[in-house]
């Protein structure tokens, strides 16, 4: 058997019981049918997954489909449908090369095209949400192919529909529209807006975006290295908590907060680690806070995957403690609860 370490970026991870490298829809379908109804853990780039010390009593499903198919329209923009292999920022940046306009505060975010609809992953003030029509996937269930559209993805922060029924949908591609142009959309995030040199709600180049957004990742030890084990982690570990109003008016006013339009309040889970006792270097066996951001948990090279539980549980109740929040995992648990 082998260790899922060899193909996750924790580098963490006991064997599978069975692994099936597919590479396109036809033997995504027949390696799900195969495994009847045992369980069955996909992996793309497992770049979002922390997987138990024991490994995986199932199939592991490796896909790496990365068809393109494109449309284009000097009005409404790209219609772009693509396989759920193909590596997210490669995709993003093909998006720009091909003079498109709309991905690029989303780039360098790891994992692939089949794994954004069901994290809704986001960035610098947005979501893959606002950019996709349909996600077409096979139901585990029903036995058969079922196609969403963009309102019965159900998304919400860091949440879908997927994410909500996990093991039973199996995503096969994804469809995006996305406009045509070389200017970004108002840049409303003001740290990115400051490394623009711009004013928030100001425009820049999508190119210049997409390198600012680049730079920002790497500063924070959001872009894998295989050199920097301070990179060696499942980017965020936890989100953001959505807390009532009330709850926000509890906390200092430094915490940043961010009002929504249902009258909660985000806030940032960075801020909360570090202002309750946990901080950048910290350490559990081989496992570590990033020395460049608390929400990135890394494997300093000989970390276990119980080390990294053990780490990321010091920190949340750390934060209940001390704040009466409890942080929701960004990451996917395989084996492993907190």
């Amino acid at each position: 058997m082998t260790d899922l370490s060899k193909y996750t970026s924790l580098r963490v991870g006991g064997p599978a019981k069975k692994i099936i490298q597919v590479s396109n829809e036809a033997e995504i379908i027949a390696a799900i049918e195969q495994a009847g109804d045992s369980p069955v853990l996909i992996l793309g780039g497992g770049t979002n997954l922390l997987v138990s010390d024991k490994g995986f009593d199932g199939t592991v499903i490796r896909i790496s489909n990365n068809s393109v198919r494109a449309e284009v329209d000097a009005c409404s923009g790209a219609t772009l449908t693509i396989g759920a292999g193909e590596d997210w920022d490669t995709f993003v940046q093909t998006t720009i090369d091909r003079g498109y306009a709309g991905l690029e505060t989303l780039s360098g975010i790891p994992g692939t095209v089949g794994a954004a609809p069901i994290q809704n992953i986001g960035a610098y003030g947005h979501e893959v949400a606002e950019f996709i029509t349909r996600v077409r996937t096979y139901d585990r269930q029903e036995k058969g192919i079922k196609t969403f559209t963009n309102a019965e993805c159900e998304f919400t922060y860091r949440n879908s529909h997927f994410k909500s029924h996990p093991g039973r949908y199996i995503v096969l591609d994804v469809q995006f529209q996305i406009r045509i142009g070389e200017m970004s959309d108002p840049i409303t995030y003001l740290e990115l807006a400051k490394k623009l040199g711009i004013e928030p709600g100001d425009k820049a180049a999508v190119k210049e975006t997409r390198a600012a957004v680049l730079e920002l990742r790497a500063s924070k030890g959001m872009l894998l290295s295989h050199e920097d084990h301070d990179s060696w982690s499942a980017g965020s570990f936890f989100t953001n908590p959505i807390i009532s109003q009330q709850q926000a008016d509890a906390l200092p006013n430094a915490a940043p907060k961010w009002p929504l339009l249902d009258g909660r309040v985000k806030i940032s889970a960075a801020w909360l680690i570090e202002n309750s006792g946990t901080h950048k270097g910290d350490q559990v066996g081989g496992a570590r806070v990033s020395t460049k951001h608390v929400l990135a948990l890394t494997n300093s090279g000989t970390a276990t995957a119980t080390d990294i539980a053990e780490l990321a549980k010091r920190a949340r109740n750390q934060v209940k403690e001390v704040f009466g929040i409890t942080l929701e995992t960004e990451v996917n648990l395989v084996g492993i609860e907190l």
